[in-house]
């Protein structure tokens, strides 16, 4: 199993510093490199602070600089928001600023407040159809010449310029829930990428029974990889109560999650409030005893036995998903915990 790294500036009052916030997330991507992660993700979002990150590739074209060894994947681009031959050019660019270091991630999209702004209110739940084109059309541009003439995006002959470092392309990455999303991806050859939210394990092996069944129907094609994307939180052995401040603080972060989803309130400068206690009092998944079971909360021994599951499920990527509302300095110590006492069980 390999071990990537998916943050973002995660801002939720007015006087936090944005470039606070990347120094912050920078000195995270550096302690994951040392510490032997393959990849570190970062996502797009718009017009949300407690996401900021409206550019993945400026970023990750900063990182390349600061890094050596760790990928930089973009976890990911959303599809509708897109002309093909833009990210085309700008993720080869990626490649060639890395030097080969691009893992290219794409999703069709989840929050309707970003469509209402940037996709002409587009219903999110049919952002699939421009991915769909979007996947064949990067990596024809990728090659050399090549034309489109699709449902979402129409141009004629063009390529990518630059072209990629990497002579085999980079690797082409897609958010999976649903069945069809997984056969699409394992029939063009793409890496999937899955995460189970709130859910417990037995959302984990569903997903991975879904990939299996993707790969059983296409036989010819080699297996793709599979990512498990997990917010973690790792304690001391010391400290059998550990677990709450890291179950409190993700309670905070999908109230937040789940007032962007909804979409109700009017944002003001990208701030949402996040859901009430009362609201999600009755719902089990924002329980304390459900997050800590649920999510990657526990001590290092606990995480290890975690991660043998997903390993045998035929998980072979974990990524620590760092956004869960916590300081800084609490995130680090959490990441240099795993770092020191979890991964060395999987060398």
């Amino acid at each position: 199993m390999q071990f990537s790294l998916f943050l973002h500036m995660e801002r939720y009052q007015e006087h936090e510093s944005h470039r606070q916030l990347f120094e912050e997330l920078c000195e995270l991507v550096k302690i994951a490199e040392a510490g032997g992660f393959r990849t570190a993700w970062i996502g797009e979002h718009h017009g949300m602070q407690y996401t900021s990150s409206p550019s993945p590739t400026a970023q990750l074209a900063y990182l390349a600089a600061k890094t050596e060894r760790i990928r930089l994947g973009a976890g990911t681009f959303v599809a509708p928001f897109w002309d093909p031959i833009r990210l085309a050019g700008e993720a080869a660019m990626l490649d060639v600023i890395s030097d080969g270091r691009l893992e290219f991630g794409i999703a069709r999209g989840a929050y309707q407040f970003e469509f209402d702004r940037l996709a002409d209110g587009m219903s999110a739940a049919d952002g699939g159809q421009a991915l769909r084109e979007m996947v064949p059309a990067i990596r024809g541009l990728w090659q050399g010449d090549y034309a489109h003439q699709g449902d979402v995006y129409r141009f004629p002959v063009t390529t990518s310029v630059p072209k990629p470092v990497q002579s085999s392309l980079p690797p082409i990455w897609i958010a999976a829930r649903d069945p069809n999303s997984h056969d699409f991806a394992v029939k063009n050859g793409c890496n999937v990428m899955v995460t189970a939210l709130m859910k417990g394990d037995e959302e984990v092996a569903d997903l991975a029974r879904k990939f299996d069944t993707a790969c059983a129907n296409h036989p010819d094609v080699s297996r793709p990889d599979l990512m498990l994307l997990r917010h973690t939180y790792v304690h001391e052995e010391s400290d059998p109560e550990g677990w709450r401040k890291g179950a409190k603080a993700l309670n905070l972060f999908y109230r937040y999650f789940m007032a962007w989803f909804k979409n109700d309130q009017q944002a003001v400068d990208g701030f949402f409030e996040p859901v009430p206690e009362e609201a999600v009092a009755d719902n089990p998944e924002f329980a304390l005893g459900s997050l800590r079971r649920n999510m990657m909360i526990g001590t290092p021994s606990e995480l290890v036995d975690r991660l043998k599951g997903y390993e045998r499920l035929g998980i072979t990527e974990y990524s620590f998903w760092t956004d869960n509302t916590l300081p800084f300095e609490e995130k680090k110590r959490s990441l240099e915990l795993f770092i020191n006492e979890v991964m060395p069980h999987f060398r």
